[in-house]
Formats: structure tokens, sequence, C-alpha cells
């Protein structure tokens, strides 16, 4: 394929709300026949762990993100409670790891695939993703951690890579 007709990505956020926009508009281009490289830096090299139980979703520091009930009748879940409760309440123990729960809900509710399978059929379409060196090593990360089939690049080489591309930064 032309190097023109590709999409290149930059993740660099670990949580799992900033992992799935990646993984869907590169899977989504390798079946418009569109080559697709996600480049994994900083936070995001998370998203390359063999163990994502580690990915979460945190409302803290969010206010875009609704705060919906996954459970109940339709009438509580159409509640968006961000704009009932205080932002205080959000950093209590134990919100991090409800929000990530009602997240996973939400996605299962709606058909979408779990994070790790969704990164595996990236994979097996053919989406090229690259953990950046320089990251992995100021944040300690090693390549036992990380599933097989990625490739590791330092910046330089990404962007000598993905000069003509179109590259999007999440």
């Amino acid at each position: 394929m032309e190097q023109a007709n590709r999409l290149t990505i930059i993740q660099t956020k670990g949580s799992l709300d900033w992992a799935y926009p990646s993984l869907i508009l590169a899977s989504t281009a390798r079946t418009l026949d569109q080559d697709a490289h996600i480049f994994f830096s900083y936070y995001g090299i998370r998203c390359l762990l063999k163990d994502t139980r580690s990915l979460r979703v945190s409302p803290v520091g969010n206010p875009a993100m609704p705060i919906r009930s996954p459970i109940g009748p339709a009438s509580l879940k159409a509640i968006d409670w961000r704009g009932y409760t205080p932002d205080l309440l959000w950093s209590l123990p134990g919100m991090t790891r409800l929000a990530t729960w009602a997240f996973k809900r939400q996605l299962a509710s709606h058909g979408q695939l779990p994070f790790a399978e969704m990164r595996e059929l990236c994979l097996e379409l053919g989406v090229k993703m690259t953990a950046c060196q320089m990251s992995m090593e100021l944040l300690g990360f090693n390549a036992a951690d990380l599933i097989d089939g990625i490739e590791y690049a330092g910046a330089a080489s990404y962007l000598a890579d993905s000069a003509r591309d179109q590259s999007l930064f999440i």
C-alpha cells in the first residue's frame, strides 16, 4: 500500500476509556484496506500489557464523562449522575473500580469486545503496534510484560516512518 494511505496514531494515555478510540480507529482503517500503525508512548504502553486488569476508568478529571448506572430500569440508566453529585464524590476509594466496572458493563451491553479481545482483533487485522523504547526504559516496563506481535522503536524511528501519514495524537 502507498504510504499516503496509512493512519498512524500516537497513544499516550493508559486508561481503559482512552485505549478504545485508538483500537476502534485502527481496526476501522484496516477494514477499509488502509494501513494502520499505533505508536504507544509513555502511559499508553500500559495498553500493551499482557495483564490488562490494571487498565481502569477514572471519573476524576474527566468532566465530559457521563456517570450513568449500567443496571436498573431505563429511567435510572438515563440519569447522568455527574450533574447531581460533587466531583469530590468520584475521588473516594472504590469509585475508580466502580467506574471501570460500569464502563465494561456498558461496552458489553452494546455488544463491544472486551479490551484484550479488541486489541487481539487489531493485531489479527494487521494493525502495526509499536512500543516506544525510551518510554519503556523511563517507566520501567520490559518486553516480557508486553504482548507478543508488537515492535519496539524510538520516537525518531516512528517519525521517520510516518512522515507522510495521516497522524492522530490520542
